[in-house]
């Protein structure tokens, strides 16, 4: 009743750990995949990793930041907030089609809460959204890609809290606004359809009343102000490399921070510390702990879980060396001692018969393997063997085996030995025939 019951509930403890290990692999990979979508994001034409690179190589100081630590307000210049998200508290439906995924307007969540905090704690500047997922994934700027206008006037007004703020298509084909720079130089904008927007509230920076590009706009919660980009083609990787873009870009960010640091917010949360905490700067265990917070977490499990579960199955399975090998002596034990029974007694003709069985197992094993020796290991079966590839020697196999048998219990040794070599010369011709 033991066995039994230690046979059934083994199989249940390993779908329970096959179980854990399966979810602990699927919330790493879900991990996995979040970040390899924000990272082709930064990337993708519509991204604005070419704009860190660009700011730091012209002197200036810029990071990007997709959250995990808390930062010091004070430390930030200007925040650049890209919103790839038309509709801040709606969620993102999933596309099932690829055409639903080219056509998609949004590519990752927001809410206006969040985006408010981050307003009132730095200088930003809000990147408002222009193009759908096609754009992205086929690096193709074309009109049909465009998002809804009527997204963005709603986004408008609510980011500013002016009910009449909307936004204006340009008739051009490519737009050119004037720019003077802090050292008097004048630039021109080169921007395909141009996404412009009604700044007659505003303070503008590029163009003025209904093509506003970029300039300084009230926020509706808080009081403060906001720099607002209506076309991110002004700064994302598509657009630096038009026209005077990426030096208009430069002198802007530039201007703006005063030298202080530009930080690329891609983070959904509000990581920027309170005015009355004091940031700490020493490293604690908690710096070592984050790479135990998920997504990492969902890897440490799933490695643990299946470290596990493979040494749990190996010793299950195989066993311990040792007791196969003393059961392999103990057989080998049993063997001598009936051999060293049947010489005592003078039964030198039942032991050769018993030796004929055993080196025909023996002999079979060594031609097709241990796994098919039963299959020719008996006399009859190996006799058949034997006769399909050597006719001959099956014949002389029979005739010796014969003999072997027709052995009365009690003979000589010497005649023994005989009868033993004559055993011993076949099967060698059967071993080595190839």
């Amino acid at each position: 009743m033991t066995d039994t019951s230690t046979a059934t509930g083994a199989p249940v403890r390993a779908e329970m750990i096959i179980i854990a290990v399966i979810v602990a692999m699927a919330l790493a990979a879900v991990g996995y995949v979040l970040s390899q979508r924000q990272q082709e994001l930064r990337s993708s034409p519509v991204g604005l990793s070419g704009l860190q690179f660009w700011l730091t190589a012209g002197g200036g100081t810029a990071q990007s930041f997709s959250g995990g630590w808390i930062l010091d307000p004070a430390t930030v210049g200007l925040m650049v907030l890209p919103l790839h998200d038309t509709q801040p508290d709606i969620d993102l439906t999933p596309a099932q089609t690829k055409e639903e995924l080219l056509f998609q307007q949004d590519e990752i969540d927001l809410s206006w809460p969040i985006i408010f905090q981050k307003l009132d704690r730095v200088p930003t500047l809000v990147v408002l959204p222009k193009w759908r997922s096609g754009m992205r994934l086929t690096g193709i700027a074309h009109p049909a890609l465009l998002v809804d206008g009527a997204r963005i006037d709603a986004m408008l007004r609510r980011l500013t809290g002016v009910p009449s703020m909307r936004m204006y298509q340009g008739r051009k084909v490519f737009t050119a606004l004037p720019y003077r720079t802090a050292d008097g130089k004048d630039l021109l904008t080169e921007i395909y359809a141009a996404q412009l927007f009604d700044g007659t509230v505003c303070d503008p920076v590029i163009g003025g009343g209904r093509h506003t590009l970029l300039a300084w706009c009230p926020v509706a919660v808080g009081g403060g102000e906001v720099l607002i980009l209506s076309d991110p083609d002004l700064l994302n990787n598509h657009g630096l490399r038009l026209g005077q873009n990426a030096d208009i870009a430069r002198d802007v960010l530039l201007s703006v921070t005063d030298g202080d640091s530009v930080l690329i917010d891609y983070s959904r949360e509000d990581w920027f510390a309170d005015d009355d905490a004091p940031v700490l700067r020493d490293r604690t265990w908690a710096d070592l702990l984050r790479f135990f917070e998920p997504p990492f977490l969902a890897l440490w499990l799933g490695a643990g879980f299946m470290l596990a579960l493979v040494l749990w199955r190996s010793f299950r399975r195989a066993g311990p060396v040792i007791a196969a090998r003393a059961t392999g002596a103990v057989k080998m034990q049993a063997i001598g001692a009936r051999a060293r029974l049947m010489r005592l007694t003078g039964q030198d003709g039942a032991m050769i018969g018993d030796y004929a069985r055993a080196r025909i197992a023996a002999t079979a094993a060594r031609l097709v393997g241990p796994g098919h020796a039963r299959q020719i290991g008996e006399e009859r079966a190996f006799l058949r063997y034997v006769a399909r590839r050597r006719a001959d020697l099956a014949g002389r196999l029979a005739e010796t085996l014969t003999r072997l048998h027709a052995l009365p219990r009690r003979i000589p040794a010497a005649v023994a030995i005989q009868h033993v070599d004559d055993l011993e010369a076949i099967l060698e011709l059967i071993a080595h025939d190839t």
